[in-house]
C-alpha cells in the first residue's frame, strides 16, 4: 500500500513523473498496489476538480501532470484507490458523487488496522 498525502502536482521539472504515476510503476513491478489518499492529496479524488494552468510571467506550461489523469491510469491498471472520509469532509468532499468513479472512501483510521495485511506500506 502506498499512502499519498501532499498534495502536490508536480513542476516543471517534474512533468514526466509524479506520485501516481510512481505508483502506477510500482503496481506494475509489484503485481499489485492500493493506494490511499489522505490529507489534501485527497483532493486528487474529486470529480469537480481541474488542474489548473502553470503561469510564469506570459509563459503558460500545459504539460505539467494532472493528477485525475494519474488516478484513472491507476483505476485502469487495476489498483484499488482509496481515500480517508474524515479528510473527505474536511476538504468540502462529502456528496456521494463528489469522487472520480472507482475511488472507494474508507472511515478514518480503517486501512491502518489493514496494513498487517500488506507486504509493505510506504508513503509517496
Amino acid at each position: 500500500m502506498a499512502i499519498v498525502e501532499r498534495a502536490y502536482r508536480g513542476a516543471v521539472e517534474t512533468q514526466f513523473s509524479d506520485a501516481l504515476y510512481c505508483a502506477f510503476l510500482f503496481h506494475r513491478h509489484l503485481g499489485g498496489l492500493d493506494v490511499l489518499l489522505r490529507g489534501p492529496a485527497v483532493g486528487y479524488a474529486a470529480a469537480a476538480a481541474r488542474a489548473p494552468e502553470l503561469r510564469l510571467g506570459t509563459a503558460v506550461f500545459s504539460t505539467v501532470t494532472d493528477p485525475r489523469k494519474g488516478l484513472d491510469v491507476l483505476l485502469e491498471s487495476g489498483s484499488g484507490v482509496w481515500v480517508e472520509e474524515p479528510d473527505l469532509l474536511a476538504h468540502g468532499l462529502d456528496g456521494e458523487d463528489s469522487l472520480l468513479p472507482g475511488v472507494r472512501r474508507v472511515p478514518g483510521g480503517a486501512m491502518a488496522a489493514r496494513w498487517a495485511e500488506y507486504r509493505a506500506v510506504f508513503y509517496l
